[in-house]
């Protein structure tokens, strides 16, 4: 692993669910100083009770200043104008936001920092911070996020990728889309936290009470319950077998109605990051029904190792990363399809979910943050000589 380097990582709100951001930050922690920068927004608000509650709590963590969350690992929390379609905006957004990161420099005494940017919404700052790497680390398409101002994001994006000395990215489809702008751009798939989710193999864990006391078999999902989600195919699954209880755990953030009246489909909420082993165990079949589109088909989708590392059994859409995990996952281009797989699945006799956990020992985290150590240890051995000239030459704003 890389150590002793000071990295600004711009991602997602520390407090929020880990994601890949968190579990590769944690790990580069443990040799090296992070400064997390908390979301700078992607998405433009609307008037809504969610959005300005949200603004609300942008606003109390913007007042706690910098503040320490792990022992290498300090997190800044800048309020930001999220409307980026709008050059006054960005003018101002850029100029506070390059102020608040320079000043928690400062305090912390980071000294050529690496950049590490999840969010193309960091253009205007990344690369202007006296760093000697800049890496972009796409793991979405963010364009395709609903509610996004897409030509403002996509304009961010292209002069993030073209500054960038490495552009790191987690799917063959955004390797496909994103090289095009770098040839310093590498593929690195997403790990998966093994040791937490093989709890669920283990006989000490046990089966939360609401998942005890309903109908076997369960039908299992977890995520955030967005728009990428086919709540149709769920539909049409729970009405054909009424006898079989789905369980959905997870941030709703999208309309349910297709799923209201159904008895014995089960809204349980967003749950602790440390009660899924236990979710994943009272499951019988984890299902993974994505809506097909642009989004979707250049995502890598987390919980599907999340899945395998419980030993569960998996039906899932074939999105392009669906199919590289092979006979692993069962996959359905259909909601009919689903049911048929998810039948066989409980029909035949499953192996050791052990087994099926340890399938995925190759994934774990460690080792994918090992191979993006490689990647940019490399790029600090050898300097992308074009980023350096188009930071050099006051390329980063364009606002």
């Amino acid at each position: 692993m890389i150590e002793g380097n000071d990295i600004i990582c711009f991602s997602n709100d520390w407090n929020g669910d880990p994601l890949s951001k968190k579990h590769i930050a944690t790990r580069l922690a443990r040799k090296n100083r992070i400064l997390w920068v908390n979301s700078i927004g992607n998405r433009n608000p609307a008037v809504s009770a969610h959005d300005l509650r949200r603004a609300l709590k942008k606003l109390l963590q913007c007042c706690q200043g910098l503040r320490r969350v792990a022992g290498n690992i300090w997190v800044l929390a800048p309020l930001v104008i999220p409307f980026h379609g709008s050059r006054a905006a960005r003018r101002v957004n850029r100029r506070l936001l390059r102020w608040r990161v320079e000043q928690a420099c400062r305090t912390l005494g980071f000294q050529q920092p690496i950049t590490w940017t999840f969010v193309p919404s960091s253009a205007d700052v990344a690369g202007s911070l006296g760093e000697r790497l800049l890496v972009y680390h796409c793991v979405d398409e963010f364009s395709q996020f609903t509610g996004t101002n897409r030509g403002a994001i996509l304009e961010m994006e292209r002069r993030l990728l073209t500054r960038a000395d490495a552009v790191i990215v987690s799917s063959a489809k955004l390797y496909e889309s994103k090289g095009a702008y770098n040839p310093n751009t590498f593929l690195v798939r997403h790990g998966v936290d093994l040791e937490h989710f093989r709890k669920a193999c283990l006989d000490t864990t046990r089966e939360p009470e609401e998942c005890r006391r309903l109908r076997r078999p369960i039908i299992g999902f977890f995520g955030l319950i967005a728009d990428w989600v086919d709540l149709q195919t769920i539909r049409h699954i729970a009405l054909a077998r009424a006898q079989w209880s789905f369980v959905l755990i997870g941030k709703v953030q999208t309309d349910t109605s297709p799923l209201r009246g159904l008895p014995n489909v089960h809204l349980l909420g967003r749950r602790d990051y440390e009660s899924l082993p236990a979710y994943c165990k009272a499951f019988d079949v984890a299902i993974l029904p994505f809506i097909v589109n642009e989004l979707t088909v250049a995502a890598n989708p987390l919980k599907l190792r999340e899945y395998l590392a419980a030993g569960l059994p998996v039906v899932a859409t074939p999105l392009p990363e669906v199919e590289t995990l092979g006979g692993r996952v069962r996959v359905a281009r259909s909601p009919q399809e689903f049911l048929t797989q998810i039948e066989d699945l409980l029909r035949e006799r499953q192996g050791s979910r052990l087994a099926v956990s340890k399938s995925m020992e190759s994934e774990s985290w460690d080792q994918k943050v090992e191979e993006l150590s490689r990647v940019v240890a490399d790029c600090l051995a050898t300097p992308n000589r074009e980023a350096e000239r188009l930071r050099a030459a006051g390329a980063v704003p364009a606002a």
